[in-house]
């Protein structure tokens, strides 16, 4: 296992290696390139803006760790002052997503872990880091499955590609065992959260604000086996906003002036995360009360202290392929430098500070 020092990611520890892990090879997984966008509120530039005025089209997914950003900007204001309005579109999956953008119905989407795979592979870019998700978790009813140990030869759902599924992986190892000895059923998160509830499965893989919604339901049978936090000395799972490689070559200053955005709402999240929850329950159309649960899902101040700090940035793709390396994801390592782009990220801090 590899220490990542020499990448100065001084606030998570987390390592580049995963060595001896031998996690099963995951396939890439997500909702369908034919997938509606359900679109939400937009933001509107100012017309008192020094920016040429450009409107985007962005993806997000209906949860805090993706959506809090984007609509923190939009609702505090900092689209306008830099000349942007935002036409935001909802998806149930990066890898739709980045096909959304593929097809040209989209120009940016957030994504999560498992989407980076496209990344590395060259059909996106990331020209923002969002944050270090904590919301993914393995979850079942304690009546049923007492431990990690006892998901030998049980049902779980799990949806390839994402996260959740690679802390599956973890607490499998833990408890000596591997995907070939439990029954994986892929599944949506949304239909993970029924399936669970009705007994139709033994154990779900999926993150919040879902495991919110099981807990509140299982009460005192809520059982957690494992959390991002739980590895977080072994694995980093950055969230980003990511564009067409074609995209960014042509519209940088853009981007840039959407990072600063970002760069500013990533402050008022970290301060006032309670607030931003609220704010989502409405746009999202989620209770209150569950969305307040889940604002312990990502690491807010995190994406605030490592602004600027394109070192540490770096240091969690690294971190993140090597996951994705180790797992068969993608066969051969590829510079992060190729597919992340630092010098957007710099321009964005700049005008953010100014």
């Amino acid at each position: 296992m590899s220490n990542l020092n020499e990448f100065m990611i001084s606030r998570r520890s987390v390592l580049a290696g995963l060595g001896g892990v031998g996690l099963a090879a995951a396939g890439l997984a997500g909702c369908s390139g034919n997938e509606t966008p359900a679109q939400g509120s937009a933001g509107s530039a100012a017309s008192g803006s020094d920016y040429e005025p450009v409107t985007l089209r962005v993806a997000y997914m209906p949860n805090l760790g993706s959506a809090s950003s984007l609509f923190t900007a939009i609702d505090q204001g900092y689209f306008d002052e830099y000349g942007i309005t935002v036409e935001p579109a909802q998806f149930q999956g990066g890898p739709a997503e980045i096909t959304a953008m593929q097809s040209g119905d989209i120009d940016i989407a957030q994504i999560g872990h498992g989407a980076h795979s496209l990344c590395i592979g060259g059909d996106a870019v990331v020209f923002a880091f969002d944050q270090l998700s904590q919301a993914d978790a393995v979850v079942c009813d304690k009546s049923k499955v007492a431990s990690a140990e006892e998901l030998a030869g049980k049902t779980v759902g799990v949806s390839s590609g994402t996260s959740s599924e690679i802390i599956l992986q973890f607490v499998l190892r833990d408890a000596g065992l591997t995907m070939d000895d439990i029954n994986p059923i892929e599944m949506d998160v949304s239909g993970m959260t029924t399936a669970l509830l009705s007994g139709q499965i033994d154990a779900a893989a999926t993150w919040s604000p879902n495991t919110v919604t099981i807990e509140e339901q299982l009460g005192d049978n809520y059982l957690v086996l494992g959390t991002n936090t739980d590895y977080s000395d072994e694995v980093a799972f950055p969230s980003s906003f990511v564009c067409l490689p074609d995209y960014a070559e042509e519209n940088a200053e853009v981007l840039a002036r959407f990072g600063a955005a970002i760069d500013k709402a990533q402050q008022y999240r970290a301060e006032n995360i309670e607030e931003v929850a609220k704010l989502l329950s409405t746009e999202l159309d989620v209770p209150e009360d569950t969305m307040v649960a889940a604002t312990g899902e990502g690491d807010w101040q995190g994406a605030v202290d490592c602004q600027g700090d394109t070192d540490t940035i770096l240091g969690y793709y690294t971190a993140q392929q090597q996951v994705f390396l180790d797992n068969g994801t993608v066969e051969a390592e590829v510079p992060v430098e190729d597919y992340v782009k630092t010098d957007i990220m710099e321009e964005a801090y700049t005008l953010s500070q100014e």
